[in-house]
């Protein structure tokens, strides 16, 4: 048994020199058996490509959830929106309700000065106040209708009085007894006319001279 201070000599020669063929490193023998023992197994590249072909085909539960969720938003903002444009569409109708009522207590008013103005007694310091309060009323919208010829129409219109004329062609307001106020589309008050009919007598009175 050689001693312990012997030096250990290695033969790192790569042919060998009894048989003359090149000899194998110990670091490509580990390579080859670290990379048999790497080696796919049979079958399991298929394995992988059927995962793969299922998870390009139908869509997940993730997938159909997301959509769900989406769908769901979609609906509750809709939703939403609609619910602004009724509150905003109620708050528009009680404003001009609100606002009707008002300007409907100075309809007497109003009247008295349209009286006033056609008797010539709105004159003076009187004159300019009236002509202030229908400058506002008519900023906030209120207009008058209702002119001697209209044709009549009892959406808006009130007949107080009755004839028939040879005059007119259709039922028609020959006089104005009051005037009629509206605010935007709103009618406040129907115009109080005198109202006209053809006279039926005179159009069978020309048929029978003819």
């Amino acid at each position: 048994m050689p001693g312990a201070d012997e030096p250990v000599i290695r033969d790192n020669r790569k042919i060998d020199p009894e048989t003359g063929q090149a000899r194998q490193s110990a670091g490509s023998d580990s390579q080859d058996a670290a990379g048999a023992g790497t080696s796919p197994a049979p079958g399991a590249g298929s394995a992988n490509g059927g995962a793969e072909s299922s998870s390009s085909g139908a869509p997940g539960s993730d997938t159909i959830l997301l959509a769900e969720r989406t769908a769901d938003l979609q609906r509750l903002q809709a939703e939403y929106t609609n619910y602004r444009r009724r509150v905003e569409r109620d708050r528009v109708a009680v404003r001009e309700q609100a606002m009707a009522g008002i300007l409907a207590e100075f309809l007497p008013v109003l009247d008295d000065i349209g009286r006033a103005r056609d008797h010539g007694e709105l004159t003076g310091g009187f004159a300019k106040v009236a002509e202030s309060l229908e400058a506002a009323v008519t900023k906030l919208g209120l207009s008058s209708f209702g002119q001697k010829g209209d044709p009549f129409d009892p959406t808006i219109h009130e007949a107080l009085m009755h004839s028939y004329s040879s005059e007119v062609s259709e039922p028609t307001a020959i006089e104005v007894l009051q005037s009629g106020y509206r605010l935007g589309e709103r009618v406040l008050r129907p115009a109080r006319v005198a109202v006209a009919e053809p006279d039926d007598s005179s159009a069978d009175d020309n048929i029978d001279e003819n």
